[in-house]
């Protein structure tokens, strides 16, 4: 038998929501719960999101009178997800279905203020089962110093710190254009100046919803250690009993009575595991991933005999690399009026109003990395570049990261595309847009292609002429906000090895597991959601309330 440094009922290896609300659980039942965190900061891939969940038949939507339920969003996941394997098994999909909206419930009763995102529509809503008044939740902003100042210092923050509510930032895209763009900065504005006067610090999307999970787990006294990676999986008799973590920079052997519990993220920071299990080609440089999204507990778990799968998805996300050393993400920008993307042939090739996640495959599918957004000067007259608004910096001509013509040829010229292919592009796409229809793709055709588009412009909201100079070009990667793929889990996100068997004692979630939406993003939240679920259903199948 191992000799054990201590003991704790359930180990949870990570801080991402799915952590934090496995904890709760366990604590709930007066059972001994140990997170451990590998990085210096609390909140995983979670608190750097745009913090929203995706959850059918949740109860915010009937308060609303929004007509959804259990079996809509069945039928809908299996329109847009299918069945790939075990990982998107039914019994997956009902188990999700099922326990998100008891979610909810359990997380409200904890105090955490949800907002029902309106008007966010499911990104397939074209497909059976799909809506388009939105599945989706976010939170309130969260004032980090309601948590004592030591926890404070140690919760992620987001890629923004402007405490922005809800769909607010679509909202901001649009200052320049419409009157609800402009009530939008004028509101966030007033929350700034008031959070100051009153020594309040507002954080938003992850950060809010990770800033109050810790502030749960805070409360219920739950022990919650950083710069504590794991580095062993103890196996015992064909059960994993244990951890090996490290103290006072030791090796630290914590028995696990109940389980254990991995949530630790993919591997978006691994370069080798990218090169190995990804489509080429591929770069840390292009992801927005949380920093500890190195893979290891994912090759851990497989030198356990776990089974993986869907090791080439990422939540995919259009990005380009301004010469700040940035990344910016451009959901918002790219399906404004007047901006395409074409391939290095200078033609489109895709949808650019889809979902970022389908944007993503459908650039990797066309063999061209990078591809080409071409802008037309309205679009950098009346909205941001990826929430950078105002004018257009020196440095982003200077360095090459945006070019600019005068002419259309001369832009191909720049960007080395064939300029009869481009010019061609144009004239085409051109004539989609003074007709309201794009004949190619069907940009603008369903609701989810409307979420970003701007509603003052006509006769399509979504497609807007390239014909007004100058014109402008930008390379556009394919980067990530995390991995999708990872660790075979079955319904109670037990961890499945590869002759099929279970393994006693060791469960996942997250970024670290095959996710149950496949290789489909069905909507805003559909990596978060399922932490989440999934986290919260291990911790009680480990403890004895095995959920229904």
């Amino acid at each position: 038998m191992s000799q054990w440094d201590e003991c704790a009922d359930f180990i949870v290896v990570g801080s991402g929501g799915g952590s934090i609300v496995a904890a709760l659980a366990v604590s709930d039942s007066g059972k001994t719960p140990v997170v451990l965190e590998k990085t210096d900061k609390i909140g995983g891939s979670t608190a750097m999101s745009g913090g929203v969940f995706w959850i059918p038949n949740h109860p915010l939507q009937a308060r609303d009178g929004i007509n959804d339920s259990a079996e809509k969003g069945r039928t809908y996941l299996d329109a847009a997800v299918g069945d790939l394997g075990p990982a998107t098994s039914r019994s997956r999909k009902d188990m999700f279905l099922n326990q998100g909206p008891k979610l909810v419930d359990y997380l409200e009763a904890k105090g955490m203020p949800f907002i029902r995102c309106d008007g966010w529509s499911d990104y397939h809503d074209d497909l059976p089962g799909g809506l388009a008044e939105s599945r989706s939740l976010a939170v309130e902003p969260f004032n980090v110093k309601e948590l004592p100042a030591e926890w404070a210092s140690k919760l992620r923050r987001g890629l923004s710190s402007l405490p922005v509510r809800g769909i607010e930032g679509r909202r901001l895209m649009l200052i320049k254009t419409t009157l609800d763009g402009k009530l939008a900065a004028l509101s966030l504005g007033m929350r700034i100046i008031k959070a100051k006067l009153l020594g309040r610090e507002y954080v938003g999307a992850g950060t809010a919803i990770q800033g109050r999970m810790l502030q749960m787990a805070v409360r219920q006294n739950i022990d919650i250690r950083i710069n504590s990676g794991v580095s062993e999986l103890v196996e015992e008799n064909g059960r994993i009993t244990g951890v090996v973590t490290q103290k006072d920079g030791k090796p630290w052997r914590i028995e696990a009575r109940d389980g254990v519990l991995i949530n630790a993220g993919g591997f978006s920071h691994n370069e080798a595991m990218r090169k190995q299990y990804g489509p080429k080609p591929s770069s840390v440089t292009w992801t927005n991933a949380n920093p500890g999204d190195t893979g290891e507990m994912i090759e851990i778990a497989k030198s356990h005999g776990a089974a993986l799968d869907f090791m080439d998805s990422a939540v995919w996300i259009l990005t380009s690399l301004p010469p700040t050393g940035e990344r910016y993400l451009h959901v918002l920008d790219i399906p404004k009026p007047h901006c395409i993307i074409v391939n290095q042939k200078g033609e489109r090739y895709t949808n650019e109003a889809q979902s970022y996640m389908a944007n993503g495959q459908a650039l990797y599918a066309g063999g061209d990395v990078p591809v080409w957004a071409i802008i037309e000067s309205r679009h950098r007259d009346r909205y941001p570049w990826s929430f950078h608004a105002g004018a257009t910096p020196q440095s982003w001509f200077d360095s090459g990261y945006m070019k600019k013509a005068d002419t259309i040829e001369d832009l191909a010229a720049l960007i080395n595309v064939p300029a009869d292919n481009l010019r061609s592009t144009i004239t085409r796409f051109n004539g989609f847009a003074k007709n309201g229809k794009d004949e190619d793709f069907g940009r603008g055709s369903k609701a989810y292609d409307l979420t970003f588009a701007d509603p003052s412009h006509g006769p399509n909201p979504g497609l807007g002429a390239i014909e007004k100079p100058p014109y402008y070009a930008v390379a556009i990667y394919p980067g990530d906000v995390g991995t999708f793929g990872g660790i075979m889990t079955d319904e109670f996100a037990r961890v499945v090895k590869e002759d099929g068997s279970i393994m006693p004692g060791l469960y996942a979630t997250g970024n670290s597991t095959a996710s149950v939406m496949g290789k489909t993003y069905p909507g805003a939240g559909a990596s978060i959601s399922p932490a989440f679920i999934f986290g919260w259903v291990a911790a009680r199948h480990a403890i004895g309330q095995t959920p229904n």
